[in-house]
């Protein structure tokens, strides 16, 4: 309603909206006993809303005022509604403002408090567990290792240097100790001589500049040394498919009819009159190569000009122990992948990869057949240099076995395992005086000897740490 309406009504002020409703009787009643049970403020301001003159006894104003007022003055229909809604929208606004200042959303208030004092200690219990694993894992660090008999070790005197993945071939009374990692930066490119008799470090010489740092393959025939492929440099660098024989008793060496692709840490023994060179990784550092070559050699020469193929090996990958037993040829333990080099890095900085390690053992047979024999007690692997032949078993010490399910480190292992070949079965017959990889292994009048490789990080941690050049000795009792 316009003002000017007002005028023509005569109303100094618009008339009251019960005048305008023209309620019925029971909706009056609802009005007048809600109007005694409303909140002061909302009876304030619903009365200028509802002016006071419009109200009788005390909200409603006489029927008799009411009727005369509406015959006089009608109210249009169109205003009617419009004000209608304006009264509900207002009763529900102040009806909302008041629920929000009562009792009730206190309360409701009071409870979204307690939800979140209640977060708190519920942090608390999700911290614990992370507390509890960390305990669990130093608890299970030690999970791969194999319940053996304590054998009491000797230290003799230390390697001139340390040294990871070399290799060493033993003569008689002499231990050659060939090239190696001393650190992930720096390798080796001469050979050590340990002497068993006198338990001295008493000589060296050098390698070719050619030849292989690390990774090698390695066969004897009692004189001559056969150094067969391996990787050229420090980190992760390429592989070289150069060969050379080395005479010990000179101490020359001379260079074989090359591989026909080069190989990292192939299993590599002289066999029958043929030097033999299987598995390994590919040049990638990381895929294991199947290929089995030969090649006929007789006092350090080449009787051929190329390597003959053989029957692949079943299972390809490098750091194998490669032994001939009883004039049969045995492959053990090894794994599938390896560290590989960064992708576009100038140095060829190692990454670590996926790595499988095998329990295998496989022997090829007079049919030239490969057979499968009963696997190592655990899986075991950079085992290549690890292993002599005693009282027709094979012994082999330390190694690496599957990483840690949790931390996801490499796992050394610190058994000394023991194949007998007599009746084809495996056994731990004692332990180590820490866990140690690429040990280099030798036995000399009752006595079994190991040096260098890479240790553990304490009884705790079987993780690899620090590479060493200790040596040590215990008497073998079979």
């Amino acid at each position: 309603m316009q003002p000017s309406s007002y005028l023509k009504t005569g109303y100094s002020r618009p008339p009251s909206l019960l005048n305008t409703f023209r309620l019925p009787v029971p909706a009056c009643a609802s009005f007048f006993v809600f109007s005694f049970t409303m909140p002061p403020s909302l009876r304030v301001l619903l009365s200028l809303l509802i002016p006071t003159s419009s109200f009788s006894s005390p909200l409603l104003s006489s029927q008799a005022h009411t009727n005369t007022m509406s015959k006089q003055h009608p109210v249009p229909k169109r205003y009617s509604v419009f004000l209608a809604c304006s009264l509900l929208l207002a009763i529900a606004l102040l009806a909302d403002f008041l629920w929000a200042s009562s009792n009730l959303s206190l309360n409701s208030s009071n409870q979204v408090l307690v939800a979140v004092s209640v977060s708190t200690p519920s942090n608390k219990k999700k911290k614990e567990p992370k507390a509890l694993n960390r305990e669990l894992m130093s608890v299970n660090a030690t999970y791969a290792d194999i319940q053996a008999p304590h054998w009491d070790w000797e230290q003799m005197p230390e390697a001139p240097v340390p040294r990871l993945d070399g290799f060493a071939i033993q003569l008689h009374n002499l231990f050659y100790v060939f090239a190696g990692y001393g650190s992930i930066d720096h390798v080796h490119s001469h050979v050590d001589i340990f002497n068993f008799t006198s338990n001295t470090w008493d000589g060296r010489f050098d390698m070719p500049k050619e030849m292989a740092n690390s990774h090698l393959g390695m066969a004897t025939d009692g004189r001559y040394i056969y150094a067969i492929s391996g990787q050229y440099g420090p980190q992760c660098r390429k592989p070289t498919n150069r060969n050379f024989v080395l005479d010990a008793k000179t101490k020359q060496w001379s260079e074989l009819p090359s591989l026909p692709v080069p190989r990292y840490a192939p299993a590599t023994q002289l066999w029958r009159g043929r030097l033999h060179v299987m598995g390994g990784s590919k040049e990638d550092r990381h895929e294991p190569g199947l290929e089995h070559w030969s090649l006929a050699v007789k006092n350090g020469k080449a009787l051929e000009a190329e390597w003959r193929i053989e029957v692949p090996i079943p299972r390809g990958g490098p750091h194998r122990a490669c032994v001939v037993a009883n004039d049969k040829l045995l492959v053990i333990g090894g794994q599938e992948g390896d560290f590989m080099a960064k992708p576009g890095s100038p140095i060829f900085k190692c990454s670590r990869r996926h790595e499988v390690v095998y329990t295998n053992v496989y022997m090829l047979d007079d049919e030239n057949q490969w057979k499968q024999l009963p696997p190592m007690p655990k899986p075991n692997s950079h085992i290549e240099s690890a292993w002599v032949i005693v009282n027709n078993s094979i012994i082999i010490v330390g190694g690496t076995t599957e990483k840690h399910p949790v931390t996801k480190k490499m796992i050394l292992a610190g058994e000394v395992f023991r194949f007998n070949l007599d009746n084809l079965e495996w056994s731990v017959i004692g332990r180590m005086p820490f866990r140690m990889k690429t040990t280099l292994v030798g036995f000399w009048d009752g006595w079994l000897y190991f040096t260098s490789g890479q240790r553990d990080r304490g009884p705790s941690d079987p993780s690899p740490k620090r590479v060493v050049g200790s040596t040590w000795r215990t008497k073998l009792h079979l």
